[in-house]
């Protein structure tokens, strides 16, 4: 069976779920629309709804849902890449995700590995994901290789290998380690038969002279318009003009994440970067205090952003 088309390269903003300050930290999902086109006006094509940034494994099902509903109106204007984490669950919730995705139209999905009885092998990882990708045939699938969280350390280059002709609808994966060189070995498998997007946001032009062409970033967010620099700067071969750019947005996530958890302090980097306040995060992650706050704010002025807020 022929495997899926999948066009879509570039970048993909992994966009934050809003949530507000009560007891339950309820979706606060008004301003959604204003979002996607904040990201679509900085050059950002693509979202990814529901992943780590956006707190997806810390909501349960009809939030994922009605997150994702949001984001699904908002595109409709935009035009963006609308990709949708959906693991970080058990089995039976994972596939309840994927089919609802692919009933909403989703242009892609994404699926972290089981996060408890973990793969161990590529063969096991790979039926992992035959399984998910059966409930949504229709929908390109791609695997969330997040080792530092999911501890699931396989090497990417056998699982890719691996897949063969067993998922018709697997199509690439987000690679979230720093390991550049297996990136890039990923990528070249099959003479580039899958999609990788990197996702290490202070080796992005590294990445790019090694051949990559896509990246979900989660600064993108905040730094946007310096990430679509090292691209553009990238794609015409300024590699030093590119370099420095990257190394100045290297001292603003560092300048941001030295104060706490990269999900708390991007949080409040958002509220004073940018004309949306995200709200704290769901628990066991917690809200930034008013003097990590002040520091994070104190910590951009140095570096010479104007802020918002």
């Amino acid at each position: 069976m022929p495997r899926l088309p999948f066009t879509f390269r570039g970048y993909v903003a992994p966009v934050f779920t809003p949530f507000l300050n009560d007891s339950t930290r309820s979706l606060n999902l008004s301003f959604i629309p204003q979002y996607a086109q904040f990201l679509l006006e900085r050059g950002i094509p693509g979202v990814l709804v529901n992943g780590s940034l956006g707190e997806g494994p810390s909501m349960n099902v009809e939030e994922r849902k009605s997150v994702l509903e949001a984001w699904v109106r908002a595109v409709k204007s935009t035009k963006q890449h609308l990709m949708v984490q959906i693991g970080g669950g058990s089995l039976p919730d994972v596939l309840e995700l994927a089919k609802h995705a692919e009933k909403l139209g989703v242009d892609s999905i994404l699926c972290l590995p089981e996060l408890y009885f973990k793969p161990k092998t590529p063969k096991q990882l790979v039926e992992y994901l035959r399984i998910v990708g059966q409930a949504a045939p229709r929908t390109p699938l791609l695997y969330y290789h997040v080792p530092m969280f999911s501890n699931v350390d396989i090497n990417m280059v056998e699982f890719l290998e691996a897949v063969g002709n067993r998922i018709p609808s697997f199509v690439g994966m987000k690679f979230t380690s720093p390991n550049l060189s297996e990136a890039t070995d990923a990528m070249h498998v099959n003479d580039k038969e899958f999609a990788i997007f990197v996702a290490t946001d202070q080796t992005l032009a590294g990445a790019f002279v090694l051949g990559h062409d896509s990246a979900i970033a989660g600064t993108l967010n905040v730094f946007g318009d310096q990430l679509v620099d090292i691209q553009k700067a990238s794609k015409s071969g300024e590699w030093k003009k590119a370099q420095e750019i990257q190394k100045t947005v290297a001292k603003s996530i560092a300048a941001v994440i030295q104060h706490g958890h990269f999900v708390e302090t991007m949080k409040v980097a958002m509220a004073l970067l940018t004309p949306f306040d995200m709200g704290p995060p769901r628990a066991p992650l917690c809200p930034a205090s008013a003097e990590k706050a002040a520091a994070i704010k104190e910590s951009l002025k140095a570096l010479g952003y104007q802020l918002s807020n």
